[in-house]
């Protein structure tokens, strides 16, 4: 900015005075973390939920991934669901990386929806988070409250999920945000992208399933009613 003083008086004109305002020092550039968000009931955690997060690590040039475990689900049912505390004690047995950390923060911050949280997170300096699903989400992500915002709020990473994969990317989430999507090839710059940006990863399946666990561990508990 200048500021400039008033020409000398009298027929004769002057050159133009002024004197320069000191500039103020640029702000200092905190290093910038890119975090992985994987969110969910973890009910039980299992080696898939490891196995995603450090795909995302790598293909996502991601330095850390948070586990999300979340109190409850508003999605799903409470019958059947384990009590917060062991599930996130499966979450810490599972995880075992030091890049992979195992969080309670929807806990602490008393949010319900995904939208809350990330609105949450993404206000704090220095970090970039980016929200790791799977095909399956993408395809009910119309049934999350403010879904449309989740993509505004964070780059999204979609991975694949058999047999929800070819239908989750011509959902309506997936038509509706077409225009957002970066090619797989270029995963590594999502965390850079302004969003709205996602990007879908294909992967070798993993056979690790809650829902499956959940299964046999019934099967192994002998029934109330069972001679």
């Amino acid at each position: 900015m200048r500021l400039f003083t008033a020409p000398p008086l009298g027929p004769k004109r002057g050159p133009r005075l002024y004197r320069r305002l000191p500039q103020p020092e640029p702000a200092e550039q905190l290093p910038r973390r890119a975090i992985g968000l994987l969110g969910g009931s973890f009910n039980p955690a299992h080696d898939g939920h490891r196995y995603i997060s450090l795909e995302a690590i790598k293909r996502l040039a991601l330095d850390e991934v948070w586990w999300l475990v979340s109190p409850q689900n508003p999605l799903k049912p409470r019958a059947g669901m384990a009590p917060f505390a062991e599930r996130s004690a499966s979450a810490a047995r599972v995880a075992r990386h030091p890049r992979i950390r195992v969080s309670d923060l929807e806990a602490r911050l008393a949010t319900t929806y995904t939208a809350e949280t990330l609105a949450r997170l993404t206000a704090m300096p220095g970090q970039r988070f980016i929200w790791l699903i799977g095909a399956d989400n993408l395809l009910q992500l119309p049934q999350w409250q403010h879904w449309e915002r989740i993509f505004r709020l964070a780059p999204i990473a979609v991975f694949d999920r058999s047999p929800y994969s070819r239908s989750a990317v011509v959902s309506k989430a997936g038509q509706r945000f077409a225009h957002a999507r970066i090619d797989e090839s270029a995963a590594h710059t999502l965390k850079d992208t302004v969003t709205p940006a996602w990007t879908f990863l294909h992967l070798p399946p993993h056979p690790a399933s809650s829902t499956a666990i959940r299964a046999q561990k019934a099967r192994d508990q002998p029934g109330e009613n069972r001679p």
